[in-house]
């Protein structure tokens, strides 16, 4: 194993956005309306920073998520476009612990990722598992940013609509960056590959609004 940053930039574009989500994984526990429990992370640490970026590439939905059904949200980085998200400094342990539980194995067990191959090739698949490829999307603030996606590429897969409870659920995430407006982030989940034709920035600010309006 080659020398190994310290700290990492998670950077996530689904639904570990939101830091009461990723929470769970860090410190264990259910998020709501999930179908399981997370061990969380050996070190519980809250990430000491949490900053919205962007990441050259494209966010889509595919698959079928058991938690929100319907589509959840991959990371194409060779593909056009611009992805949005938003990046937690967590340490480099951390970020091993969050990986193996997005792919329901326990954190800590067995020896923590090497992120030499990521860091020198920009891409390194762990596993064939669809979060199981991790990416370097660049360097904020002289530390790695690095996330993880499927290994196949956009134009490899069949695409599927993202459900209302989930794409509400994204919003949230962006929103609390308060990096982008209202607007802005329903223009720009309705018109990622999968919800493209099925969703209206409309129909996803209304999502927005439903949301607020449960809080007041």
């Amino acid at each position: 194993m080659g020398e190994q940053p310290q700290r990492i930039w998670y950077a996530s574009y689904g639904s570990n956005m939101h830091l009461t989500r990723l929470n769970h994984y860090i410190a264990g526990g259910r998020p709501p309306g999930a179908g399981r429990t997370y061990p969380g992370c050996r070190d519980r640490t809250p990430p000491s920073r949490s900053v919205a970026l962007t990441l050259p590439g494209q966010v889509y939905f595919a698959t079928e998520s058991a938690v929100w059904t319907g589509g959840r949200a991959f990371y194409d980085a060779g593909a056009d476009g611009v992805a949005w998200g938003v990046a937690h400094l967590v340490t480099a342990e951390q970020f091993s612990d969050i990986v193996a539980q997005e792919m329901y194995r326990d954190p800590g067990v067995g020896a923590d990722l090497d992120l030499t191959a990521v860091l020198a090739d920009g891409r390194f698949e762990w596993g064939p598992g669809r979060y199981e490829t991790l990416v370097r999307a660049g360097v904020l603030d002289g530390v790695p940013v690095l996330t993880f996606t499927a290994p196949w590429r956009m134009a490899d897969v069949t695409l599927r609509q993202p459900s209302a409870d989930y794409l509400r659920h994204l919003a949230d995430g962006l929103r609390a960056s308060a990096a982008w407006s209202v607007e802005a982030i329903a223009e720009y989940l309705a018109t990622r590959p999968g919800a493209l034709g099925h969703w209206t920035p409309a129909a996803v600010a209304a999502l927005i609004d439903e949301e607020d309006g449960s809080r007041e």
